[in-house]
């Protein structure tokens, strides 16, 4: 059996080592309704639709304690839209300036598409974020064949909603014939609920939450650590790596497991 396809998060798996984005813009938008949250909050749910996330993050028994004490009761969802409406501009903005494809994307996505495999992507961000973001990837040089947002479809991760979709549009079935890579449990979720293989990435991720230049100065013991943390955070997934530079080995591997009848989710 070969992989037909490869579905590719966006923050923390090709761009944006580090998943940087959406931090500030999170305790940002917070601030604005007279609520602090740290970036250990915001981090919390990450790789949900950001209305959702939001929605978490309120629930927060922190968050939820402070909301209360700044205006009397809990968040609404009329108070998550609000947070939402100021959260969006905001992230768009501060994709400008997270853009960068994390090392060894390029050469992976030209490993495989030299070998056939089509290229998708889902993301928790919306659709007004990712023309912002798009653009930008494109002119770096990744391009894939088909982007699927939070927002296009009723519900997002870690229902399999937009990793069916990225599929249908691909043309790509049975799901044992894709796989999904993500640095976020809510992604591996998705990609298990698709019922395709799942790869999580534990360094270049919102798990670690460092640039390229900050994860390269860490002593290895502190490297080690973050690869533990984030390996218990995305036990569910079929494999574990470093990074998106590390997939083409694994894609070998889950092809020769696949030949002797072996399937996603079994380990």
């Amino acid at each position: 059996m070969t992989i037909k396809a490869v579905i590719l998060d966006w923050a923390g798996t090709v761009v944006d080592h580090g998943s940087r984005a959406p931090m500030g813009a999170f305790v940002r938008a917070f601030a604005e309704f007279g609520v602090a949250i740290s970036i250990a909050d915001a981090r919390g749910p990450m790789g949900m639709a950001k209305r959702d996330h939001i929605r978490l993050v309120t629930q927060a028994p922190n968050v939820d304690a402070a909301w209360r004490a700044q205006h009397g009761r809990p968040a609404s969802e009329a108070d998550i839209d609000a947070v939402m409406a100021v959260f969006e501009p905001m992230n768009i903005a501060a994709v400008k300036h997270h853009a960068d494809l994390i090392p060894g994307a390029l050469d992976t996505i030209a490993w495989l598409r030299g070998r056939g495999v089509r290229i998708g992507s889902t993301t928790g961000y919306t659709r007004p974020i990712m023309r912002e973001l798009m653009p930008m990837a494109a002119a770096a040089g990744y391009a894939p064949d088909v982007t699927v947002c939070a927002g296009d479809l009723a519900e997002g991760r870690p229902s399999p909603l937009m990793m069916w979709h990225a599929m249908a549009a691909l043309g790509v079935w049975p799901a044992e014939h894709v796989v999904k890579v993500d640095d976020t449990p809510p992604g591996i979720g998705e990609g298990r609920n698709a019922g395709t293989w799942t790869v999580g990435l534990t360094l270049t991720g919102n798990i670690a939450g460092l640039s390229a230049e900050e994860l390269a100065a860490l002593p290895e013991r502190d490297r080690a650590a973050i690869r533990a943390r984030a390996t218990q955070e995305m036990a569910d997934a079929d494999f574990l790596i470093d990074s998106i530079a590390d997939l083409p080995a694994v894609i070998v591997e889950i092809e020769a497991m696949a030949a002797r009848g072996e399937r996603p989710g079994q380990g």
